[in-house]
Parts: C-alpha cells; structure tokens; sequence
C-alpha cells in the first residue's frame, strides 16, 4: 500500500473518531431526547462512515472492501431512518420538544 493511501485512511480514520466522540458528548450534553437524537445520529452517520471508508481504503482492492462498502451503504441508508422512527416514536409518546428554560417555568 502506498503511503499517500495510508496517510488518508489515518486521516478518516481519526476524523470518524473526532465525529463519534463529538456524537458522544452531545448525547451527554444535550438536553432533551429530540435534541440527543439529532445530535447522536447525525455524527454517528457522519463518524461511521469516515471510519468505513478509511477501513475500504486500508483493506484494498478486493473482496473485504466490497464488503466494508456494501455495509457503509447499509448504515448510510439505516442510521437516518432509524433516527427518523425513534424521532416519531417519542413525539407519539408525548414528548415535547424542549424550546427554551422559561416554557418550564409556566408549566
């Protein structure tokens, strides 16, 4: 492997993990489940797919990166739908967006 294709697989490597700690710490920081949710499925999308394609580009060419690409396309496809139900989920659960401190107050 040459080291240009190297030096771009540690670099979407490390900015996956950048995406999935910043992804991370939303669902620590944020303060409602619609605010989370948007926060983790976005960089988890974003992150998962930066550390596949680093992944593809290390694998070389070859069956192993035919299957890294496939499962990329499958979490490209599943992580914005499957945030989209759970977003769905809890609106019919009753839940209301949190807007701003002074709403909790006139409750």
């Amino acid at each position: 492997m040459s080291a240009l294709t190297d030096l771009l697989s540690m670099t979407l490597l490390g900015i996956g993990t950048l995406f999935l700690l910043i992804g991370a710490t939303g669902l620590l920081r944020l303060p409602d489940v619609f605010t989370r949710l948007h926060g983790a499925s976005v960089t988890d999308t974003l992150g998962a797919g930066a550390i596949l394609l680093g992944l593809a580009l290390a694998a070389g060419w070859g069956l192993l990166m035919g299957k890294i690409l496939a499962l990329l396309l499958i979490m490209a496809l599943l992580g914005p739908s499957t945030a989209h139900a759970l977003a769905r989920a809890a609106t019919h659960g009753f839940r209301k967006p949190w807007l701003h401190e002074a709403d909790e107050a006139e409750k």
